[in-house]
Formats: structure tokens, C-alpha cells, sequence
């Protein structure tokens, strides 16, 4: 029987022919920021912008290898495997339909109408990925088409495991430890299959979709009740049971979470800092730098930087998360008095490096007081403690609501 290296090894020797290995870069920013020697595993540069074309061409030409006659692909995505499939699709001449959730970004369903051409249909069904998934499965047993799982398949983790073989390759040698992004735990399976022991990994989830961790301290593959699905590309309600096959011995000490409004700061930071632009779920091993700094210092570590399939229109609100994260943008309910001179007053308050981003009276007819919701700006966090000890001291009436989850949502 072959062994899994080997079988990795084939897939990335095969997929030569159809794109190049993507660059493994020294990040010089980064090694000094750690006191290591940090490089970057460029997916977002593959020709779909993420790591998911390897397992859809792994599984995919295993299939045409098969007896089956002109197989039609189906698969059920909200971007990434969905853009994966699409090119080998049109790369291999097969015709493959793709569900979608109706909520996709407009730029993932564009990019993958265009990366498959004539060979592939989109349907958009439902607002929730479980209902897509349902549909598209029930649409195969219709017509017998063939499945392609976004990471639940043996073929697509060993396609996967490529960019691990190619790792290896670029650096010539295996790295001292590899920092990666779980969602469904296709490339965290197909990347610990082909190291093993040999490296250690740093697998890291968003807050909002810890399915690996939540199923290492089950035992078993759990179902999350909520996922936030902020960071799309890695949210995923419960690992693949093939997936966690391989993983179900990785330390719990070894799986991060990584807060959705923290992984905004390291977006910015790649981008304003480096010029890459990272999704969500392609900004979380670099991001998980903060939490295992103490651990890396001295050693040449990888991080996978999984994709890149990013919508600017999101631009403005992954900034905004990231000034709240940091602290460096607060909303408040404020209570003004309604004379003369109070907003004037108010103003007052306000320092050289602080500015009003949002200012909205929200009732209008109070005849002593009038409540209004003003967000702050400001250029260091602890500003703030100037300001509010100001607003108490001039009697002024607030609530802090930044962090309030559903006046946020109704209100900012």
C-alpha cells in the first residue's frame, strides 16, 4: 500500500502541468516583528486566489482515471472550493454544476462564472450554506453526478498535502514549525499526513467557527450551534470525519481561535504594510504570530497564507473592525441637553487626535433632552480615558455601546 507522502508527492508532481508551485517568500517585516525567520506560503497567488484548486484537481482526475464516462462534477461552495472546481472544470473539458449560498459576494460568483466558462452553471439556492449543501446533494442522486467535498474526501486531502510537499521543496528542507488555517481540515490533514511528527503545527480557527477544537475536547466531530461567518473560508460548523481522522491527536495547546475582529488588524496590516491582499480566513496564521510568539523565537516557521479572495466593497467594515478592536473607535449614546451651547460644549471635550466619525440625534421631539449616537476616532486607545472622564465631569449622561452586540446592530 502506498503511503500518504508518496501519494501527496504524485498529486504535486501531476498538478506541474497545470499551474506552477506558488512562491514561498521570506517575510523580512514579519522576522523581525518575531525574532524569527518567518515565511509565507503565498496561496492567495495561485491562479483562483486560494489553496482549493489542489484537492479539486486531485479528486477530480482521480475520477476521469476511473471507469466512469464523462462525469459530471457537482459541488455545493460559498467561494473558494467552489472557484477551485470551476477551473478544473474548464481545465479538464468536464461539465460541473456549482451550488451556491444566494448570499455570496458577488465577486466570488463572478470569479467563478469566470474561471469555469461554458462548462460550468451556478445555482444559487438558499440563505444558509446547510441548505445549499442539502440541495446539491440531492441533486446528485437525481442526475448521478459526482460530488466533489470541500475537504470530507481522501483524494482532496492528498491534494491538498501538495502545498506542504512543496514547502519542503522550496526551502529544502522541512520547516521548524508550519502555522496553518483550519476550516473543514482539508490542508491541516493533508499537510500533517505528509510531516507527521516531524513538524509541529499551529492550527488556527476563527472564533466563530472553532470546530476542530470543539471536537478534539468531544472526541469526535461536533456540530456547532452558531458559526460567524466572517471569516467564510475557515467557517465551518463541524469538521470533516475523514478530516479529523488525522488530526484527532494534534494537542489541544496547538489549535488557536483567533477573535474575527483581531484577524481585521492583520488584514489592514498586510495590506497597508506589504501590499498582500489576505481574505479573512487567508489573514489567520499570520495573525496567530501574536499568540505563539514566545514559542517561535529563533525557529523558521511557515505560515500558510490560505487566500486572497477578497471583496474590497468589505473594505470599510474591516477597517472599522479593527479600529474597535484596538480601541481606537468607541460609540456612545449620549444624553444632550437640549439649550444653547451644549453641543458646543460637548465639542470642547474633544482633543487634536480625536474626531467625530458618526453623529445622529435619535429623538428628535425630546423637548430637555435629546439622545444621540456619536462615534470617536482617535489615534491611541487611552485617549479615551481623557474623554469619558471629561464627559462625567461636565455632566454629561453616556453609555458606551461599542461592544453591545445588538444596539450594533441596529444602531451602527
Amino acid at each position: 500500500m502506498t503511503d500518504f507522502p508518496s501519494l501527496a508527492r504524485a498529486a504535486e508532481s501531476q498538478m506541474r502541468s497545470v499551474f506552477d508551485p506558488t512562491p514561498l517568500t521570506r517575510n523580512d517585516t514579519l522576522s523581525d516583528r518575531y525574532g524569527a525567520d518567518i515565511w509565507l506560503k503565498r496561496e492567495d497567488l495561485s491562479p483562483v486566489r486560494s489553496y482549493k484548486l489542489r484537492g479539486a484537481f486531485n479528486a477530480m482526475r482521480k475520477v476521469m482515471a476511473g471507469p466512469e464516462a464523462a462525469p459530471h462534477f457537482v459541488c455545493a461552495s460559498a467561494g473558494n472550493h467552489a472557484q477551485g472546481v470551476a477551473f478544473m472544470c474548464r481545465h479538464f473539458g468536464v461539465h460541473g454544476t456549482i451550488f451556491m449560498p444566494v448570499t455570496t459576494p458577488q465577486q466570488k460568483i463572478g470569479q467563478t462564472r469566470k474561471f469555469g466558462g461554458d462548462q460550468v452553471e451556478v445555482r444559487l439556492i438558499g440563505d444558509y450554506f446547510d441548505d445549499t449543501l442539502a440541495t446539491a446533494q440531492a441533486y446528485c442522486r437525481e442526475t448521478g453526478g459526482h460530488f466533489l467535498s470541500p475537504f470530507d474526501d481522501a483524494d482532496v486531502i492528498e491534494g491538498q498535502a501538495s502545498v506542504a510537499v512543496e514547502i519542503e521543496a522550496q526551502l529544502g528542507r522541512l520547516p521548524d514549525r508550519i502555522v496553518l488555517p483550519v476550516g473543514g481540515g482539508g490542508l491541516s490533514a493533508g499537510t500533517h499526513g505528509y510531516c507527521g511528527d516531524a513538524v509541529p503545527l499551529t492550527l488556527v480557527e476563527p472564533s466563530g467557527g472553532a470546530c476542530l477544537a470543539a471536537a478534539l475536547a468531544a472526541g469526535q466531530p461536533t456540530r456547532l450551534s452558531h458559526v460567524d461567518s466572517f471569516a467564510d473560508g475557515a467557517a465551518v460548523a463541524q469538521i470533516g470525519a475523514r478530516t479529523f481522522a488525522h488530526l484527532k491527536n494534534i494537542a489541544p495547546a496547538d489549535v488557536l481561535a483567533i477573535d474575527e475582529d483581531r484577524i481585521c488588524t492583520t488584514m489592514l496590516d498586510m495590506l497597508n504594510v506589504e501590499g498582500i491582499v489576505l481574505e479573512p480566513a487567508g489573514a489567520l496564521a499570520v495573525d496567530a504570530l501574536k499568540d505563539i510568539r514566545d514559542r517561535i523565537a529563533g525557529q523558521t516557521v511557515v505560515c500558510v497564507t490560505s487566500g486572497g479572495n477578497f471583496d474590497f466593497e468589505r473594505l470599510p467594515e474591516v477597517k472599522e473592525r479593527a479600529q474597535r478592536y484596538a480601541g481606537l473607535k468607541k460609540y456612545f449614546v449620549l444624553r444632550m441637553p437640549q439649550r444653547p451651547g451644549a453641543l458646543k460644549d460637548f465639542l470642547e471635550i474633544l482633543g487634536p487626535q480625536d474626531d467625530i466619525a458618526r453623529f445622529e440625534y435619535l429623538k428628535k421631539s425630546a423637548r430637555n433632552f435629546g439622545s444621540v449616537l456619536i462615534g470617536i476616532e482617535t489615534t491611541a486607545a487611552e485617549n479615551f480615558q481623557r474623554i469619558e472622564r471629561e464627559m462625567t465631569e461636565a455632566g454629561f449622561e453616556y453609555r458606551d455601546i461599542t461592544n453591545d452586540t445588538i444596539l450594533a446592530e441596529f444602531l451602527i
